[in-house]
């Protein structure tokens, strides 16, 4: 995202260019398609991007559905295997808890019965205990062996149950975070965004700084996408390092970062934003074999205050704005939003949701 030289009558409805392509390329608009051509247009997934490419106007379901199993996975096809995976288990788990109800009504009647034939006086005494002892003794054994049998079954069908629970939990890792730089994704962001009004104790002492990496289409387009890759892992290392472990730190676009900080004032924010500012602009980027200077790498900054705004889409509009005036007051810089800055330029967090 160039923001300073993306005037208002040429800011891009993204939600509309997607449309676009699609109609284009004559795929249908279902979800699973729309999200595929999302992540191709922000450019987080180069690979992605040119693999969606390649495939021209000549692309079938099979072929969308091949590339999205590759990249992200089917969710509808994992959440279906695990729903029938845990149904299979909690079948078999009441089969179980049946067949031991079923033991036991059979050891009560059981002893039920003896009791009645020991309580008869015209049997002989000692014949009717001998043979009471021998039977309970053969059913008590056999209802033990049972029960064994049972708790051994039911700790294992819930071992089973909970690592369907893992998978799902590591898909859900796997499907919120971003391949090269191993950040949080555009989806994580949106879902933590969404939730910052309720679920955050503090919404006055919450930031959104929306981060955008200076000239790095030029830096693409010098030295070749591998490069830029490469200055993108190690950016968002250096955000990562600069920051405390609890802060949200996500990549949401092509050479677009965003930091969800919480428990700390505007001037604070400020301090950390200059901290990653300044560790980036002196760290090196320099390939050691060809001795090619790629640097420096600079990156400008924009935030607001939760506190300021109603909902997520007024607090990433007025960040946006905000980074937007960074960029376009000379890059390599922070600014904190405050009423009056320019607002011909403002992208909608909205039509990034799904």
């Amino acid at each position: 995202m160039n923001t300073a030289a993306t005037p208002k009558a040429q800011v891009p409805d993204i939600a509309a260019q997607i449309t676009f392509a699609m109609r284009t390329m004559g795929i249908p608009p279902i979800p699973r398609n729309y999200e595929l051509f999302y992540e191709a247009y922000i450019g987080a997934n180069p690979a992605l991007t040119r693999d969606l490419a390649a495939l021209g106007n000549r692309a079938t379901q099979d072929d969308l559905d091949a590339i999205g199993e590759q990249y992200f996975r089917n969710p509808t096809r994992v959440f279906e295997t695990a729903h029938s995976k845990i149904v299979a288990e909690l079948d078999g788990l009441l089969r179980l808890l049946k067949q031991e109800q079923n033991s036991l009504e059979s050891y009560n009647k059981l002893l039920g019965e003896t009791y009645t034939r020991i309580n008869t006086k015209s049997t002989a005494s000692a014949d009717i205990l001998r043979s009471a002892i021998g039977i309970l003794t053969e059913a008590t054994g056999d209802t033990m062996a049972h029960g064994e049998k049972t708790v051994e079954s039911v700790s294992q069908k819930s071992q089973e149950m909970d690592e369907v629970r893992k998978e799902l939990d590591e898909y859900k890792r796997i499907a919120n975070t971003d391949s090269l730089t191993r950040l949080a994704n555009r989806r994580a962001f949106d879902d933590r965004l969404a939730s910052l009004y309720t679920q955050s104790a503090n919404p006055a002492l919450t930031a959104l700084v929306l981060i955008d990496i200076d000239h790095f289409k030029k830096i693409n387009d010098t030295y070749g996408h591998p490069v830029g890759d490469k200055i993108l892992a190690t950016v968002a290392t250096v955000i990562r390092a600069n920051v405390r472990k609890d802060t949200f730190v996500a990549r949401t676009g092509g050479e677009e970062f965003a930091l969800i900080v919480n428990g700390n004032t505007p001037d604070e924010v400020n301090m950390i934003c200059e901290r990653i500012r300044i560790a980036l602009e002196t760290t090196p980027f320099k390939n050691s074999k060809s001795g090619v200077n790629y640097g420096p790498v600079t990156i400008s900054l924009g935030y607001s205050m939760a506190g300021d705004c109603e909902d997520p889409g007024e607090l990433y509009s007025k960040s946006d704005i905000a980074l937007y005036c960074a960029k376009n007051t000379g890059r390599n810089r922070t600014r904190f939003f405050e009423e009056g800055m320019k607002k011909d330029f403002s992208k909608s967090w909205l039509i990034y949701k799904r």
